[in-house]
């Protein structure tokens, strides 16, 4: 979810300097390097209410109480979200390739092959621009991650409770054998046998460099000759191993996770691909639902420890907090009370004082970033592709924290 913004433009002249603020719109708050917007507030409050509309079933005076009761809380999650998000950054957390999975999982689970009706289709269901709801994917998977790691890790449960769990619910936890690759793609239609032997030389290469530890996703997209999964980083859907070529499923068995296979010759030019993940068909094993069951049980004992560790970040936060709005998760003691823009009266001073005080202005700046997932891959060089379901999601719910998860989406 993008910010936006309000922008100070500051002019100084001679030995006086005037203040000429333009509002783009108002700010609620501020959170350390971000700002949270009237408007940031009226969206998070539209998702509320289309919430409880679909989940609860409320209407007419029912909804309106409900959102009224409810939205005064609004502020506090919004901040906390965005201290979450902050903590995710500071530690280094890159969700980039989760949030690109779930997206094609979601496009080929909803069977539109059409990228631009596949954004379109998020925007109708959601109300989201497509940037913006990919955005908010990210932002709720990181503060999962940070929530999980610095709340939930730090619940006891036993080993013996997470194997009941899985013993007592293994259906949830079967799924079909799926593979997951990313391709590059060499071509050599319409070229001459010079041009194919240097492109097959630059295939090779690529190749090796990929195998030597070259970032595949960065190769893919600077080098691949198919536009549709280099805009991507070479990232296709999952498919079954019976959906593959021949020559490829045998080399896809063969290959551990991680491994770069090719190049490989085809109608095309030559193919390297590489295995990012892959599941036999059956019961997942314990040890690979260990994480996840152990998130679903810890949940109901973090609300405290959640509460208290989202009190520990506003203590040590830059927060300020416009009149006329309520942070109800405020931490004790904090101040967080609001400091307006002062108006710098002229004084007279020497050239010297001028020089010496001094200082370069600096202008908050904040950019959006992200990047369109490519467009659904062209699979025929890896074999004819169906439609597939995908596998079911494990037990646990979304947590009761309050990272602002992105609307769901239905068929």
């Amino acid at each position: 979810m993008f910010c936006r913004f309000v922008v100070f433009i500051l002019f100084a002249a001679s030995f006086t300097f005037a203040a000429d603020i333009k509002v783009v719109e108002e700010i609620a708050a501020k959170v350390n390097g971000d700002i949270i917007t009237k408007g940031d507030l009226e969206e998070q409050r539209k998702n509320l209410e289309r919430e409880l509309h679909e989940e609860q079933h409320l209407n007419g005076p029912a909804l309106a109480t409900a959102v009224r009761e409810q939205q005064k809380d609004i502020l506090s999650r919004e901040i906390s979200q965005r201290l979450l998000v902050q903590k995710a950054k500071d530690m280094q957390i890159n969700v980039d390739t989760e949030v690109n999975k779930r997206l094609i999982q979601m496009q080929v689970e909803f069977k539109i092959q059409d990228t631009e009706k596949f954004h379109d289709y998020v925007h109708q269901q959601t109300g989201l621009l497509f940037e913006d709801y990919k955005q908010q994917l990210a932002d709720s998977m990181m503060t999962s991650k940070v929530v999980n790691g610095e709340v939930g890790s730090r619940v006891n449960i036993p080993e013996a409770d997470l194997k009941k769990y899985y013993d007592e619910h293994q259906s949830e936890f079967m799924r079909k054998a799926e593979v997951y690759l990313s391709k590059i793609l060499i071509s050599t239609e319409g070229k001459t046998p010079e041009q194919i032997d240097a492109a097959e030389k630059k295939a090779k290469d690529l190749a090796a460099r990929a195998t030597k530890g070259e970032k595949f996703s960065d190769l893919a997209s600077a080098n691949s000759d198919d536009p549709d999964t280099a805009r991507d980083g070479g990232a296709i859907p999952a498919l079954e191993p019976g959906m593959l070529r021949a020559d490829i499923r045998d080399a896809v068995a063969k290959a551990t996770k991680g491994q770069v296979i090719g190049p490989l010759k085809d109608s095309q030019g030559f193919l390297i691909l590489k295995v990012n993940d892959r599941f036999d068909a059956g019961l997942a094993p314990f040890d690979e639902e260990e994480e996840r069951i152990h998130e679903f049980l810890a949940r109901p004992q973090m609300g405290p420890k959640l509460d208290e560790y989202l009190k520990k970040l506003r203590q040590e936060a830059y927060l300020e907090i416009k009149d006329g709005y309520i942070d109800t998760g405020a931490a004790p003691g904090k101040d967080t009370r609001w400091h307006e823009v002062a108006t710098i009266k002229a004084q007279t001073v020497t050239k010297e004082e001028v020089l010496s005080t001094r200082k370069r202005k600096k202008f908050l700046g904040l950019f959006p970033h992200g990047k369109v997932p490519a467009k659904p891959t062209d699979t025929s060089t890896l074999g004819e592709p169906k439609d597939t379901s995908q596998t079911p999601a494990p037990p646990p719910a979304s947590p009761d924290d309050p990272a602002t998860a992105p609307p769901p989406i239905k068929k």
